[in-house]
Formats: C-alpha cells, sequence, structure tokens
C-alpha cells in the first residue's frame, strides 16, 4: 500500500544514515558489508542433554545440536530427528528411561546432518516389528524395506525403520548428482514416501507425517502426534534463530511462509492465545500457537521489505547495508555460527531475484 511503502522508505533512510554515522559498527562486522548488527551470542550447551516433557507422551531431548523429539510407551519409541552420531549414545540411554521397550521407528524431519546424523546409532538398537529377535546385527543392518547399498545391492534386515520423504533419500543418496555428495549408506532412510500426508499409529495415538515442499527444504516433514497434541516441525520453525532456507536443497522464502501457516492451521490455542498445542521447532524453545505466528509476520515483514527494495532495483549488498532487519536482529540474528543475519538475508534476497527474473507463464 502507498502509505506503508512510504513510511518504510523513510525508515531505509533513516536506517542508513544512522548507520553512516557508526563507523565503529563497519569495524567490527566480519562481513563483507560491514552492516550487520551485532546480535547477543547464544550460550552453548558443550553437549549437555536436557530432558523436557513437552505433552502427553512426547518428550524432548535438547542440548546435542538439533532437537530430538520422542514418542514413548507400551509400543516402545519413535525418534523424531537423531542430532548427531556422537550424541547417539547419550539419547539412548535417556530415552531407556522412558520405556523398557525398542525403538520401532526413526522420522527424519530432513537430509541435514544435524538430524540424521545419529540414524545408524538410534536406528541399529531398535527393532522393527518384522525382527524377530533383539537386534544385534550392528552398524548398517537397519531394516525396513527402503533404501538398498549400491555396494552390495542388500537391504537392511534388522533394526528400526527409518521414515523420510523421498526427497531426503535423493539427497543422500546422491541419486540426482551421480552420486556426488552422498551421506554415508546408514544414514539413509529405510521407508520413503512422496505423498503430502503419510500416517501412522502408534503407542494408542495416531501421528501424520505431513510434507512441507520447498520450506526449509525440499523434503521437509513435520510430525502431528495428534493425542499428545504436539508437532514436531523440524527446521520449518527455528524459533531461536531467523528462518533457515536451504536454496541449495529446494528451500524457498514462500514455502517456508507455507509450512508456517500450516502450523498455525492445526495449532489450537487452550486460553488467550497461549497453550494447547504445543510446536517443538529443529532448533530453539518449545512454543505454542502465537509464538508461530509472531515468527511467521517476522519471516512475512522482511520478505515484503526486501521484495520492495528488490522492485527498487537494490543489489545484495545495498540490502545488507540498510539493517532491513534491525528491529528483529537482537531477537533471531547472530554474526557467526552455522546460520547467520547475512545468510538469511541473502538467502531471501537471491529467491525473491530468482522469481522475479523466472519467465512467466504462456499467456500471462
Amino acid at each position: 500500500m502507498p502509505a506503508y511503502s512510504s513510511a518504510f522508505r523513510h525508515l531505509v533512510i533513516a536506517a542508513a544514515a544512522v548507520l553512516a554515522a557508526s563507523t565503529w559498527l563497519t569495524a567490527q562486522s566480519p562481513t563483507p558489508s560491514g552492516a550487520l548488527t551485532a546480535a547477543t551470542e547464544r550460550p552453548v550447551l558443550g553437549g549437555h542433554l536436557e530432558h523436557l516433557l513437552v505433552s502427553g507422551q512426547v518428550h524432548l531431548l535438547a542440548g546435542t545440536g538439533a532437537n530430538v523429539v520422542v514418542q514413548a510407551g507400551d509400543e516402545g519409541a519413535i525418534f523424531v530427528d537423531t542430532s548427531t552420531e556422537a550424541a547417539g549414545r547419550d539419547l539412548l540411554a535417556k530415552v531407556a528411561e522412558l520405556t523398557t521397550r525398542p525403538i520401532r521407528y526413526v522420522i527424519n524431519t530432513s537430509g541435514d546432518l544435524d538430524h540424521v546424523g545419529g540414524n545408524d546409532v538410534i536406528a541399529s538398537a531398535g527393532r522393527n516389528f518384522a525382527t524377530p529377535a533383539p537386534n544385534s546385527a550392528g552398524i548398517g543392518a537397519r531394516g525396513g524395506g527402503g533404501a538398498v547399498n549400491p555396494n552390495n545391492n542388500t537391504q537392511r534386515t534388522a533394526g528400526a525403520q527409518v521414515y523420510a520423504h523421498e526427497a531426503v533419500l535423493n539427497r543422500l543418496s546422491g541419486a540426482l548428482t551421480s552420486g556426488r555428495g552422498a551421506a554415508p549408506f546408514a544414514l539413509w532412510p529405510s521407508d520413503t514416501f512422496f505423498t503430502m500426508k503419510k500416517t501412522l499409529y502408534f503407542n494408542g495415538e495416531p501421528l501424520e507425517l505431513l510434507h512441507v515442499p520447498a520450506a526449509h527444504s525440499d523434503g521437509d516433514v513435520m510430525v502431528w502426534f495428534r493425542k499428545s497434541d504436539v508437532i514436531a516441525a523440524g527446521d520449518v520453525y527455528t524459533p531461536d534463530r531467523f528462518p533457515m532456507i536451504d536454496l541449495e536443497h529446494g528451500g524457498t522464502v514462500q514455502g517456508l511462509l507455507d509450512g508456517l501457516n500450516r502450523i498455525i492451521d492445526i495449532t489450537v490455542p487452550r486460553f488467550n492465545q497461549q497453550g494447547g498445542t504445543l510446536v517443538v521447532g529443529g532448533h530453539g524453545r518449545i512454543a505454542n500457537e502465537s509464538d508461530v505466528v509472531e515468527y511467521r509476520d517476522m519471516a512475512t515483514i522482511i520478505r515484503d521489505r526486501i521484495q520492495l527494495m528488490l522492485s527498487n532495483n537494490m543489489t545484495l549488498q545495498q540490502v545488507l547495508a540498510s539493517n532491513v532487519v534491525l528491529d528483529y536482529d537482537g531477537i533471531y540474528g547472530a554474526r557467526t555460527g552455522p546460520w547467520t543475519t547475512e545468510m538469511f538475508i541473502t538467502a531471501v534476497y537471491r529467491d525473491l531475484a530468482k522469481a522475479k527474473t523466472a519467465p512467466s507463464g504462456r499467456g500471462q
């Protein structure tokens, strides 16, 4: 709208003026643009595993990398993501305190190594329903009827089943790159699906595995525990940082916003927009609907700001220099680590620029 556009142009001009006067900030910035504000550094947990009961049968195991969500009950355990190989033994020890039954399923929310790195350790310690005896087959011996080892053309025959969207298997196996960049076979999912939804029923609870196309990546899956009223959202929702949009692996700004709106559609607050359905992101704290709404609004506002700058033919360096995320940087920003403020702005800019230059459809 014209009023918004005018107001935002004044905001950009004012921010640029403040930036020009703040030469000390330029000197401190590690980025080529020299324009990003410093964000409060997050504490490093140093591999300490923290256990929290989320709701119902669903637990959060945090502190070793990506969040790990576990549903535990009389039938056994389901892992949603497995963090890293180094964290595997600690995760297994904690789950043994929650249930004496086997680990039956692993569900990967994406193909990122901090989400699948522990697949082999966790799944090899488990047992699928077709395994007649406790699994002792060891590394890489998981079963379920999906991935086949290209080196010896054998399927896994034991261990927990590992579910993921087929795009995750394509990525980890290097199927679309002639094997280049393939992950070790032991990390691949054993069972995949290509539909928008897959359902399971486990521990007396229905689960929905919801594919979110082209969000953080092309293989994102959210897991909705319907009885416990918990959503394990993976990296579609990361409340401790700006949205992680992995352009290299099929992520897009609009897809991520669609994923956040999908979460909001499912969640139901208990009272005064608080409580009710709980959401566990791929990183960060447990959230409710209002938290996701605020996060969605932030991402939408920043998307619109950068879109306006693109329409005014501003370059990436000019956008970075404008401090376009100034009012959110203290909450979500970072100057170091795996996902920085500059990386977020760059991803949004490049995705929107690609959409701007894409040829329009016939007849438009």
